[in-house]
């Protein structure tokens, strides 16, 4: 195997690796909500969002093709940095695991891919529109979520005023299951394609950085399993902080809370916008809680989470030039 094979294939180990804990570490954003209420138990509701996260990551390539032509120049890409970004999102996802914070593995990726790039080529290496586009998601996707949590859940508890409340619990019972499906189902959908964009990137520096940009099949399956199998894992440590810490859940207000944030993912996928699904789900959830009274919930928790995602951007930035700017200093080049 010469050099050039043997970095595209730590590329590709890398990229699985980063899926796998992508699906651990962000499992909860599926489930949180559905364990919390007790509308499935914590086995059943991990493996039914393995299994959609992993169909929802076959089913499409549109930001896939942003993350991995549309934020840096990929005709300047070479493997070095594609190895950098990796290796700083898997260290501050693990980082931010320890401490059960639910933060962004999309804008640790994306960010540590910017962060890596600067360190080799500067500025000039970044795609406007393809980051305006990121950072808007970053605005957007709690906020949105958020909104249509609170709207939501206002809307269910008017149309359903004079319903008694054991039916209103037994019929969301059932009805969360389904959003709790929704939920995964764009979880994968989303963050799924984001490692298949970064290993396409790989693929094409290899080949010397000509021809079309293209994701091959065998990229997709393999970052499906990876991160069906990582949520099927389970993220207990971040599960408890979203589904039991920010507000108390009843059923019915899971089901506003994924439904609301996993219709914002499915837009945002299907426009190629690389958003977070930890930003969604915790948007939602603040969003949920609000309609009962600002103090059900825990904003204390939810400061922590917000500083989390604050400190992704910077944090991220700098583990990606630092690892590349670390690569080159040791020898490994394209």
């Amino acid at each position: 195997m010469d050099y050039a094979t043997a970095l595209l294939v730590v590329v590709v180990l890398l990229g699985i690796a980063f899926e796998f804990v992508n699906g651990f570490h962000d499992a909860a954003n599926a489930v949180a909500t559905v364990i919390a209420t007790r509308v499935l138990s914590p086995l059943q509701a991990i493996l039914m969002a393995g299994v959609l996260n992993f169909v929802g990551a076959l089913t499409g390539e549109a930001v896939a093709r942003t993350v991995g032509a549309g934020i840096v120049d990929s005709k300047v890409v070479t493997q070095d940095i594609v190895i950098a970004a990796l290796v700083a999102a898997i260290v501050w996802d693990l980082i931010t695991f320890v401490a059960a914070l639910p933060t962004s593995s999309s804008h640790a990726l994306i960010f540590g891919v910017i962060g890596a790039a600067l360190s080799a080529h500067g500025p000039e290496v970044i795609i406007v529109g393809g980051l305006q586009k990121t950072s808007l998601g970053i605005v957007y996707s709690p906020t949105l979520a958020f909104i249509g949590g609170y709207l939501l859940m206002l809307g269910i508890y008017w149309l359903l005023r004079n319903v008694s409340y054991r039916f209103v619990n037994r019929f969301f019972g059932r009805a969360q299951i389904l959003s709790s499906a929704y939920m995964a189902f764009s979880h994968g959908g989303n963050d799924g394609q984001k490692t298949m964009g970064i290993i396409a990137l790989a693929i094409y520096a290899f080949h010397g950085n000509s021809g079309t940009f293209e994701i091959d099949t065998w990229v997709k399956i393999v970052c499906a399993i990876a991160i069906g199998f990582g949520t099927a894992t389970g993220g207990w440590r971040i599960i408890r902080t979203m589904g039991m810490r920010i507000t108390a859940l009843k059923p019915v207000n899971g089901f506003a809370a994924e439904t609301a944030a996993a219709t914002v993912i499915e837009i945002a996928t299907r426009l190629g916008i690389p958003i977070s699904t930890t930003h969604a789900i915790s948007g939602a959830i603040l969003g949920v809680g609000a309609t009962r009274r600002l103090s059900a919930v825990r904003w204390g928790i939810a400061g922590r989470i917000v500083t989390a995602w604050v400190l992704t951007i910077p944090g991220c930035l700098v583990l990606g030039y630092g690892t590349a700017t670390l690569l080159r200093a040791v020898g490994v080049h394209p």
